[in-house]
């Protein structure tokens, strides 16, 4: 990494769950790099959807590095959630056809609920299986399969979480760390959105800026994949022993089902 830059340049890891992120700064030049990212980047940097990508090189070794502006700036504040350029970004998101003819060009099949229900039927440990809400969840997504099953795909976040949005110092609005990017009903994104931060009663003010109406489909969709995620919460802390995080999503799937 560091000879691609001058000797005056210092380079430190960005930490991540890869290891493939970097800081890079020069007096006032500062550069977020990343080694191996998808083709998908630079057309998210084209919709200004995350940073502007300043360079893409490709490495002696067959690696390619991707250099985006390191902008100063702040995650949103869980209360900030609600306000109307998130949801006109979700929106611009879920619209965008560049990004929907990228992933697809990638080769990214459209996510069915389907292979979620799979998943947790298949992979839930009996420990949470034996608890009630678990199991009435689970009732719950077997029963309404069918009707969450629709032929609306888009190009989703799939992790809306307040920390994956940046605002910057312009004032400017940004979605990022696309690692878990999928074509998906949009009910998806806007389902963990909508249940972690709007109060049920601004749902439709909420929806309104995003550019659509809370049917009764919308809202199954929504919490179907909002107590299926929940479920997949529960089990990934519990795999982790992380048991006071899985434990906080026991309690929050009571509160939905």
């Amino acid at each position: 990494m560091e000879h691609l830059f001058d000797q005056d340049w210092e380079i430190v890891p960005a930490g991540g769950a890869t290891g493939e992120a970097f800081f890079a700064q020069y007096q006032e030049q500062r550069l977020f790099l990343k080694r191996n990212s998808s083709p998908f980047l630079a057309v998210l940097s084209a919709e200004g959807i995350t940073p502007k990508l300043v360079w893409t090189k490709r490495l002696e070794n067959g690696d390619v590095i991707t250099a985006q502006h390191w902008l100063n700036g702040r995650e949103l504040k869980p209360a900030e959630m609600k306000k109307d350029r998130v949801a006109r970004l979700l929106k611009k998101i879920h619209t965008s056809k560049p990004l929907l003819t990228m992933l697809e060009r990638l080769g990214t099949e459209p996510f069915q609920p389907d292979h979620m229900l799979t998943e947790l039927e298949t992979s839930l440990e009996f420990d949470l299986l034996t608890l009630p809400d678990v199991r009435k969840a689970m009732s719950f997504l077997q029963e309404g399969l069918d009707e969450v099953r629709q032929g609306e795909y888009v190009v989703c976040h799939g992790d809306v979480n307040h920390n994956n949005w940046l605002l910057s110092e312009q004032n400017q609005l940004y979605l990022i760390d696309w690692d878990g990017a999928m074509i998906a009903d949009p009910a998806f994104d806007v389902g963990l959105l909508l249940y972690w931060y709007i109060p049920e009663d601004q749902w439709e003010d909420w929806l309104l800026q995003y550019g659509t109406e809370l049917t009764d489909s919308l809202k199954l969709r929504m919490k179907w994949y909002v107590v299926a995620q929940t479920i997949l919460f529960m089990q990934w802390h519990k795999a982790k022993g992380r048991f006071h995080e899985m434990n906080h999503w026991i309690e929050y799937l009571h509160k939905i089902i």
